[in-house]
């Protein structure tokens, strides 16, 4: 076997960083984290200057990027060009997200994802975050293509698991059953409650019954009152749910963001997602969405992007500067933002071959400076072109 070995930064494996260590790859796969003093013989080295080796970054939610939102054009291609724009900011596996749309856009989204999950270009799966979702809290997706999950639409979901891997599927909890929920949840969808204006007692049945998310936390959903907690009390409170949060300085005040990733417990933890749109990666000053114009405003974190009535229409953010808000607003040590990328993604996704450094899983890889900056990506063990 032909190895590589990094070394020269701090090497960051999913939960821990290790000091004065190298990283060793071989066939697109690792091979182990040793002593500098320890590594094969004859293997291609490369030398880092400083800053941190992490496990590559995973995105749940992506619905655009490169000047493409997949809703445009739901191909393989589409995907491809959405996992380029953001490869530049760390971003190694992510789900292209198709928006609330019609039903032929969700199966040619399906076809699409089969696809590109096996050309390795850095599409792990799908997101599909609608149409089950509840017109009270539409967002910026199209209220009169809502409706319930019909028992053919579970089915669905479920042929379309088993051929693509790993699907994600946003429903409110209005929109579908304890029951539907087990039938998703044991073929191996995952189902994230989101776009949702239930009450605790219906969030918390859909937990029961295996929804393992929560779409973007506290943004399209029930918030937190002391009597009536809703979809964001459930969702704290209860062991299960993963929650993905949008940590832009636009989608949620950071005083709710520290408040709650102190307070979720069991399981289930708080990790990033970008929601991000077509813009990332361009410097277009809009782009069309479902017919209706989308306008970049720049200022604050990061430049925000709304609907001409103000309605916030995902962001503008990539997940290297999602990390660096984590570390620098909301108080993260550097571990922990970089697990809410990496590990905890991952283990959300059920993705068992990446997020983490131990031997055997994918060589996917990047590395930041101190300042949190991508310098380098790789998938498979190969550096981006």
């Amino acid at each position: 076997m032909d190895y590589k070995v990094l070394t020269g930064a701090r090497i960051f494996d999913g939960d821990r960083f290790h000091e004065d260590s190298a990283l060793v790859i071989g066939n697109g796969r690792i091979h182990a984290i040793t002593s500098v003093n320890d590594v094969p013989d004859n293997a291609e080295t490369i030398q880092l200057k400083g800053g941190v080796l992490s496990p590559g970054f995973i995105d749940a939610q992506v619905n655009g990027g490169g000047g493409r939102m997949l809703n445009d054009e739901p191909s393989p291609e589409s995907m491809y060009m959405i996992a380029e724009g953001h490869r530049p900011y760390g971003t190694t596996s992510l789900l292209p997200t198709l928006i609330t749309d019609v039903a032929a856009a969700t199966t040619a989204s399906i076809e699409a994802a089969v696809e590109a999950v096996k050309a390795n270009r850095g599409v792990a799966g799908l997101h599909l975050e609608g149409p089950h979702l509840a017109p009270a809290r539409k967002g910026a997706h199209l209220a009169e293509l809502m409706r319930p999950v019909e028992d053919n639409d579970v089915r669905t979901f479920i042929r379309a698991r088993e051929a693509i891997g790993t699907l994600l599927v946003t429903m409110a909890a209005e929109q579908v059953t304890e029951r539907q929920v087990q039938a998703l949840a044991e073929g191996g969808v995952i189902v994230s409650i989101g776009h949702s204006d239930c009450t605790t007692e219906a969030a918390n049945a859909r937990f029961d019954a295996g929804a393992r998310g929560v779409t973007h936390l506290f943004n399209a959903m029930s918030q937190m009152g002391h009597r009536a907690p809703g979809l964001v009390g459930a969702a704290i409170d209860h062991p299960a749910p993963w929650c993905g949060i949008i940590a832009d300085g636009h989608h949620v005040e950071p005083t709710a963001l520290r408040v709650a990733l102190r307070a979720k417990r069991g399981e289930g933890r708080l990790f990033f997602v970008t929601d991000a749109m077509s813009l990332v990666g361009t410097d277009l000053p809009s782009f069309t969405l479902n017919g209706r114009t989308v306008y970049r405003t720049k200022g604050g974190y990061c430049s925000k992007l709304t609907l001409d009535d103000g309605t916030l229409a995902g962001s503008d953010v990539d997940m290297a500067s999602t990390i660096r808000y984590g570390v620098n607003v909301l108080e993260l040590p550097l571990a922990e933002a970089l697990r809410m990328a990496t590990s905890y993604p991952a283990r959300f996704l059920r993705l068992a071959d990446r997020g983490h450094l131990t031997p055997g899983t994918r060589a996917d890889l990047v590395h930041i400076n101190d300042g949190i900056e991508v310098t380098e990506t790789w998938i498979s063990g190969q550096p981006s072109a």
